[in-house]
C-alpha cells in the first residue's frame, strides 16, 4: 500500500523520533508499505517520520546501478566484507551511527523536499549498529552511497533534513524555494 510522504514544512519532519519498543508483525507490514512507497517515489531511502510516524524506523535500497564507482559497493557486515546488495532492501529500527573519516561534498535530495538538491558535507564512512525486525543486530562499517544514505535517513529520526546541513550560502539560495515548498504542503 502506498503511503503519503510528508513534505517540507510538516511538523512531523522536525520531531525527534521515539525508539521502537516492540518488534511485532505489524512492523513488517509497515516496512513493506514503506519500501513500496519509496520505490514508487523513485527514492533509495525512507524514514518513518517521512510517512508521518514518530518512530525510529528506516528502509533503504540502493540498487547496483546507483552505487558509486565501477565495482560493486561493499561493506563490512557483521565482520565479513560483502557486497551491499546482499543486504538490500535494508530495514532497521533504533539505529546507532558513528560517522567517521574525511567529510566530503555530495549532492543530496529528499523525498520530503521535492525538487531541491544541494551539496551536503558529511563524513565518508559510518560504523552502525542496526536492529533488524527479527531482533538481530547488524554491525555495519561502510562508505560510499550507503554511508551517505544512512546518515541522511537517520538525520530524519532526529528531526533534521539535508537542507539543515548545507552551507550558509546554499541556505540563502534555497530559502525562497523552501518557503514556497512549506506553503504548498
Amino acid at each position: 500500500m502506498l503511503l503519503d510522504i510528508k513534505q517540507y514544512g510538516d511538523p512531523v519532519l522536525r520531531a525527534e523520533c521515539a525508539p521502537v519498543e516492540h518488534l511485532d508483525p505489524e512492523l513488517q507490514i509497515l516496512a513493506d508499505n514503506m519500501i513500496e512507497t519509496m520505490y514508487a517515489a523513485e527514492g533509495i531511502g525512507l524514514a518513518a517520520p517521512q510517512i508521518g510516524l514518530n518512530i525510529q524506523m528506516v528502509v533503504i535500497d540502493i540498487p547496483e546501478d546507483e552505487q558509486e564507482g565501477k565495482e560493486p559497493e561493499t561493506a563490512v557486515i557483521n565482520g565479513e566484507t560483502k557486497p551491499i546488495t546482499s543486504i538490500m532492501p535494508l530495514v532497521f529500527v533504533n539505529p546507532e551511527l558513528e560517522p567517521y573519516g574525511t567529510p566530503y561534498l555530495f549532492t543530496e535530495g529528499c523525498l520530503s523536499v521535492r525538487g531541491i538538491r544541494s551539496n551536503v558535507l558529511r563524513p565518508e564512512f559510518v560504523r552502525a549498529k542496526l536492529t533488524m525486525l527479527d531482533g538481530s543486530v547488524m554491525e555495519l562499517d561502510c562508505g560510499g552511497l550507503l554511508a551517505r544514505c544512512l546518515q541522511h535517513e537517520c538525520d530524519h529520526l532526529k528531526g533534521f533534513l539535508f537542507t539543515d546541513r548545507v552551507s550558509s550560502a546554499a541556505k540563502i539560495t534555497l530559502a525562497k524555494k523552501l518557503k514556497k515548498l512549506a506553503a504548498m504542503r
